[in-house]
């Protein structure tokens, strides 16, 4: 390993990946002003760039923590392993004690009078981890006994810690890419098939225990049925996706933003993308994650480090699965939660999070075979 440590200092970074990723993030501030600023204006004294000023601030410390990270070599963390679960739990234990609601949840914390949310943070160090993991016991992850079991029971530790912050959206979107992990790692059909049983059984049981997210179903199979309440929100979204056409009403031409679609700047921005770019705009965003997924991906499969290989292939799956989900939401396609859309939609924490995350993936890439100068 140590050998391939010196071999990259001949290589660079998936200078692609960077291009799309910074093209992203500029879209995003495009976005972000275009769907935000009649908030803005009417609720923050007339400030119209009050969230696009956030999104900057908030990119700016992001970009900084990327190119820190892509040029920290990723082996680290694979010798911080346990550090890293200490803190992944320690961060959830202090969210529930000292942690702030926000819209109904406990899920933020307040260091140096800067807001953050711990489960992006324990998103991140449960990818690194389980990375970790999958490569020591590569050998035993086809037996149940050795492989399964304690796989299941790091994968639930890890979403349990998001979901004790009743946070069942982001759970389920770590618990998707620690079992698409475990399945290039290594796992049985058979077992995989038993993972997706009890995650299943545990998203039931975490649903029967809110009413709200039990009305968030119901709603979800009829939403024209409540037009006024729960419905209101899915409603719009539609509405402003079909307003959109083929290409789109124009940049900021969108009426949905104008205080009928809630959260139009965050969860439902892809809905206001859909009404501004049309359909047309909606396929060149998708088609940039497609590419992203190809390149995230690559360099996962040009790896000769299994580790290394499995934190790229989890970084990746993280923003897919979130991309997927936010896209889901938007156009009704499963129940309403609160998702953003990576690199574009409003989110301090989520944002720099992510970009720092992308950073560790930058740095993985130059030790990929592929990026050779």
């Amino acid at each position: 390993m140590e050998e391939t440590v010196r071999k990259t200092k001949t290589r660079t970074v998936d200078w692609v990946l960077v291009f799309l990723i910074v093209l992203l993030v500029l879209f995003g501030f495009l976005m972000v002003y275009s769907s935000s600023y009649p908030d803005g204006y009417y609720k923050y004294g007339g400030d119209s760039f009050f969230f696009l000023r956030k999104q900057v601030f908030a990119a700016g410390i992001g970009l900084v923590g990327m190119i820190f990270f892509a040029n920290l070599p990723y082996i680290l963390y694979k010798k911080l392993n346990k550090i890293i679960l200490i803190t992944c739990t320690a961060l959830a234990m202090l969210t529930i004690v000292i942690g702030i609601a926000s819209n109904g949840a406990q899920r933020w914390i307040v260091i140096g009078g800067i807001s953050l949310q711990p489960s992006e943070i324990i998103k991140i160090g449960a990818v690194l981890y389980m990375a970790d993991y999958f490569s020591r016991n590569r050998s035993n992850l086809s037996s149940f006994m050795k492989g399964f079991l304690p796989s299941l029971f790091y994968i639930g530790f890890f979403c349990g810690l998001i979901a004790m912050q009743d946070d069942l959206s982001t759970a389920i979107i770590l618990g998707g890419t620690l079992m698409v992990m475990f399945f290039c790692a290594g796992a049985r059909i058979g077992h995989l098939i038993l993972l997706l049983i009890a995650a299943a059984a545990g998203v039931v049981v975490l649903v029967a225990m809110y009413p709200y997210r039990i009305t968030r179903i119901i709603v979800f199979f009829d939403p024209f049925k409540y037009p006024l309440d729960e419905g209101y929100q899915i409603i719009n979204s539609l509405y402003a996706l079909g307003t959109g056409g083929l290409f789109g009403m124009g940049i900021g031409k969108s009426r949905q933003k104008f205080f009928h679609l809630p959260e139009a700047y965050n969860d439902f921005i892809f809905s206001i993308i859909g009404e501004e770019l049309g359909f047309i705009g909606c396929v060149f965003l998708m088609l940039a994650f497609v590419v992203f997924a190809w390149r995230g991906l690559r360099i996962s499969m040009n790896m000769e480090d299994f580790y290394g290989s499995q934190a790229a292939l989890g970084l990746t799956t993280l923003v897919l699965v979130q991309f997927i989900i936010h896209i889901a939401v938007a156009t009704s396609s499963m129940p309403p939660t609160g998702r953003a859309l990576p690199f574009i939609s409003a989110g301090g924490s989520s944002l720099m999070f992510l970009l720092c995350s992308m950073g560790i993936l930058l740095n993985i890439s130059k030790y990929s075979s592929t990026y050779r100068s």
